[in-house]
């Protein structure tokens, strides 16, 4: 049953018997103008905040996503009401949030803590963490606290700082620094640049961090796994709690929470981009199959960037898939297929055809003063990331006193996407801004290199073709011999300036 199909009037009435099935708790009549399922059906909307983050809320280039994101959507598409994203850029903002009444509930991979149960209401745990105290590859590892000789430093009123707050009783020593101005995301980012010797990250959000950053190393697990839950405030009526225990019911047991999850968290990926040996084979291995699309496909673009673009997406692999569902050998999204007119992602021609048209309309959406090859550039890193983003690095530059139409200057500001400070000024708030930097960066290496094959490939061809051509004038002594004509042109010219 589909509560959507309901006019509202009947829509109410499932909601409230649902909500009164559940537990038989607070009942739903046409007097209870003060329950909290009530408001929000007169309303239409489902409010929840929530904190930009990789594993909660974010924007990418095909709009709205993230872990937190989709299971907020479902449980507004369970009870017929539209999704309202309150987006925040601290955990410590959220609360006040929904003690006046501006959500309806938090959803933010906030962990079920007893000091937290004192104050809110939970709903059902949906997955579980542990923290881990994390330090950064080559350095000594810690097996306990005592084992610290650096600075520990956390997020204000995480459930990383209570957690410390408690251990103390057990480690008098211990000491930690809390901050308001990083996010959990950015206080491992700067563990990798040595910024800060440690900190304390839940297990799921770590698990895709080091898919970017390998380098971050596991101390110790410094607490049991905790539930994680949504939070909503303590109110004499049980109609919002008795649907949420529903909910989360009803996709446990039909394995939509069990799909999400591993869609988000279920692996890391450890795909070596960097490795050359690995790229070359690949060029006599998997190439071929394909180049002829390519040089189909890529319309006004050489052929090679939009080889090395899919190369950098699937490793040449039509089957590929992302843990964020994108698919194909240029790991298209589903909207994005559906745009470009692409019906089966898996077809390695049609998934061609529509990155070459995807890429063609992000160039034609970078200004037309923005000259080549730096036009490529950001449209190639839109392709990533979505041109909002690059337009609010843009934004970024220019305020910093850099050129927004020059590539090497916007690649400096991306990464201030990730970092609270920056992106709270920016439309489109929070993005992982370092990964078009390196996207850009590695589909560049991978087209100087397929250019480079080129110029040994005809250069073979020439030589061969010489040869061939003075041992027949050897014979014969009619063949009129000429100089092997140049290997090496001027192409790209400008970008390997740029480089210098």
């Amino acid at each position: 049953m589909k509560i959507l199909q309901f006019s509202k009037s009947l829509q109410r009435l499932v909601l409230c018997t649902l909500a009164v099935s559940v537990l038989g708790l607070s009942g739903c009549n046409e007097n209870d103008k003060d329950s909290q399922l009530d408001s929000m059906v007169k309303r239409g909307k489902l409010r929840v905040g929530t904190v930009f983050g990789a594993s909660s809320y974010y924007i990418d280039r095909d709009g709205s996503t993230g872990f937190e994101y989709e299971l907020t959507q479902a449980f507004a598409d369970y009870i017929g009401l539209e999704l309202e994203i309150v987006p925040n850029y601290h955990v410590s903002q959220l609360f006040p949030m929904l003690e006046g009444d501006q959500v309806d509930l938090l959803a933010g991979g906030l962990t079920i803590t007893d000091e937290r149960r004192k104050k809110y209401r939970y709903s059902p745990g949906y997955y579980q963490v542990t923290q881990k105290l994390v330090f950064k590859q080559g350095r000594k590892r810690p097996k306990k606290f005592e084992h610290l000789d650096g600075s520990l430093v956390v997020t204000t009123q995480s459930s990383h700082a209570e957690n410390l707050t408690n251990l103390k009783q057990h480690h008098p020593d211990l000491t930690w620094i809390e901050t308001a101005d990083a996010d959990p995301d950015e206080l491992l980012e700067q563990v990798v640049n040595g910024t800060i010797d440690y900190t304390i990250a839940d297990s799921n959000n770590l698990a895709i961090n080091r898919r970017q950053y390998p380098n971050l190393s596991i101390g110790f697990t410094v607490h049991k796994p905790q539930d994680v839950g949504w939070i909503i405030t303590k109110q004499n009526d049980d109609s919002l709690l008795s649907l949420l225990i529903e909910f989360f019911g009803h996709i446990h047991q039909n394995g939509e929470l069990t799909e999400l999850r591993d869609k988000y968290f279920g692996h890391v990926e450890n795909f070596n981009y960097s490795d050359t040996k690995m790229f070359i084979k690949a060029t006599q291995t998997k190439l071929p199959k394909y180049k002829a699309m390519f040089q189909k496909y890529a319309g006004d673009i050489d052929w090679r960037l939009l080889a090395a673009m899919s190369y950098q997406e699937s490793l040449w692999d039509p089957r590929a898939k992302s843990h964020t569902g994108v698919r194909g050998i240029m790991m298209l999204t589903r909207p994005t297929a559906k745009q470009m007119g692409v019906t089966n992602r898996l077809d390695a021609e049609q998934n061609i055809r529509g990155g070459g048209k995807y890429i063609a309309r992000l160039i034609k959406r970078v200004p037309e003063r923005i000259p080549l090859p730096d036009r490529l550039w950001f449209a190639i890193a839109s392709y990533n990331i979505g041109w909002g983003h690059v337009e609010d690095a843009r934004v970024l530059t220019q305020r910093h006193g850099g050129d927004p139409d020059k590539w090497i200057d916007v690649k400096k500001r991306l990464p201030l996407l990730r970092q609270k400070k920056y992106y709270k000024q920016t439309k489109y708030g929070y993005a992982r801004g370092h990964e078009p930097v390196r996207y850009v960066d590695n589909i560049k290496r991978y087209y100087h290199s397929l250019v480079k094959l080129d110029e040994i490939q005809l250069a073979n061809e020439k030589t061969t073709d010489y040869t061939e051509k003075l041992i027949d004038s050897l014979k014969n002594q009619t063949v009129e011999l000429k100089p092997p004509p140049p290997v090496f042109d001027a192409l790209w010219q400008q970008q390997k300036s740029d480089e210098k």
